[in-house]
């Protein structure tokens, strides 16, 4: 007879749910995102102003979809995440370079789409897929459920990444065409867009696999209760149920302390993987190594997945949360004096931190949650990412535009002015994250008898 773990990984929900958070997050244009917002023409500043719009939009409707994927269903929500997906991707493959200002306006629309999409998947995929293991009763194989969809999203990105970089690279793909005797050329402007087309049509192929996912008998036959009346009423009880969702976790010290320790980690290293092409750049390596790069640290997590499953086994959350904030700390400091070729090197440490992070906060956030409500309180974990993130980007933008502000007029080039301030806005995140590791710890060590006799109570 298969074991609990191999019957969990039978489940059509289950291998929908992997696939779909393979489609919708394995992007083609991930290795090169910000040099793609700069060479379609907008600035450091614009650049970071755009992700914190991104930013404001999932903490806008973030609590709101979660509280909507409890009440009118996880699969209505992960759908209509593909579809605001295909819209947002359509814009930039079809967006003119160079042309200001309609440029910004054009990423600025798609930014707000992808937070839309990002909210409306956030929490409603991962609450269905593990409600259909316990209405299995498969639920402790939880844990080997995100194993699995951690290491097949890895493969997944070290495809993406690798191709992505190379495709973005006009030079070495008419090198490729040129060797293989194509009589074919490639312009930048096309190369610039491949990338974004791919990544539209793994958006399509995520809204396939969406609607195939089936709701959970138990939150089926919930919903079979509703009266008409009450299904006007969604809205509002979506509310409500934010709210209570949200005092919940704000009286449960365990809750909160796993959520504040989540952001922190999660903030800042998604920042620097959001700027990481352009580091790349201004550490010597040629734009078509970026993928590859990309792919090496994708393979780290084929094998996070178990040092996570292993930690949080074997390790205390305190033990864990030190051995983060540590590598955090190492790669931040390592990563500032921007040594050439050999600078990345640090940001092993960087990836490893977060794909940790993800996968340990997922199962001490899933224990202490109750089931009808974990939709929610996992868009509030999501909220408190993006708002952390939002508020960094902001942070960034206005310390790049106080730094270029602060230069002597016509003192450097504008290449050389853009690479001084990235290098020098680099060097701040040591200290502020060293800051903000200690402000969560002092909070954990307040709350620890709160948090050892902490009961998994329903919040309704």
């Amino acid at each position: 007879m298969a074991s609990s773990p191999e019957l969990a990984l039978k489940l059509p929900n289950i291998r929908r749910f992997i696939a779909f958070r393979i489609l919708f997050n394995a992007r083609f244009y991930y290795p090169v995102f910000t040099i793609i917002f700069l060479d379609f023409g907008l600035s450091l500043e614009q650049f970071a102003i755009l992700n914190a719009a991104w930013a404001a939009s999932i903490v806008l409707l973030e609590v709101p979809s979660g509280a909507l994927a409890d009440t009118i269903g996880r699969r209505n929500l992960v759908v209509l995440a593909t579809v605001i997906m295909i819209f947002e991707m359509a814009l930039l493959c079809f967006a003119p370079i160079g042309k200001m200002p309609i440029v910004f306006y054009l990423f600025l629309i798609n930014r707000i789409l992808s937070g839309a999409a990002e909210a409306a998947a956030s929490g409603a995929d991962e609450a269905l897929a593990y409600d259909t293991l316990k209405d299995a009763g498969l639920e402790k194989s939880w844990g080997r459920v995100l194993e699995n969809q951690m290491r097949y999203q890895s493969i997944a990105f070290i495809i993406a990444m690798t191709l992505g970089a190379l495709l973005y690279d006009s030079s070495r793909l008419n090198q490729i065409l040129a060797f293989a005797q194509i009589d074919f050329a490639i312009s930048k402007e096309t190369a610039m867009r491949l990338p974004l087309i791919l990544t539209l049509f793994l958006g399509i192929a995520a809204f396939a696999t969406a609607i195939g996912l089936t709701e959970p008998e138990s939150e089926q036959a919930a919903r079979r209760k509703m009266s008409l009346a009450e299904t006007r009423e969604t809205l509002a009880k979506a509310f409500s149920k934010t709210l209570s969702t949200g005092k919940w976790i704000l009286n449960t010290p365990a809750a909160m302390t796993i959520i504040l320790a989540g952001f922190l980690f999660d903030h800042i290293a998604r920042m620097i993987l959001t700027l990481n092409s352009e580091f790349y750049r201004r550490i010597d390596l040629p734009e078509a190594s970026f993928g590859l790069i990309s792919a090496g640290f994708g393979l780290m997590g084929i094998f996070m997945p178990r040092l996570g499953r292993w930690l949080c086994e074997n390790r205390t959350k305190t033990f864990n949360y030190f051995a983060l904030g540590i590598a955090t700390f190492i790669g931040l400091t390592g990563m500032s004096w921007f040594i050439p070729y050999w600078g990345v090197a640090p940001m092993i440490l960087i990836y490893a931190a977060i794909s940790l992070t993800g996968f340990l906060v997922s199962d001490y956030l899933n224990t202490v949650t109750p089931s009808e409500s974990r939709a929610t309180a996992l868009s509030f974990k999501g909220l408190a990412y993006n708002l952390a993130y939002g508020g960094i980007g902001i942070m960034y933008s206005l310390l790049v535009y106080n730094l270029r502000h602060s230069r002597t007029a016509g003192e450097l080039s504008p290449e050389n002015l853009n690479a001084s301030l990235f290098k020098e806005a680099l060097g701040y995140f040591p200290g502020y994250f060293a800051v903000a590791f200690f402000l969560v710890l002092l909070y954990g060590v307040a709350k620890r008898k709160s948090i050892d006799t902490s009961p998994k109570v329903s919040v309704d």
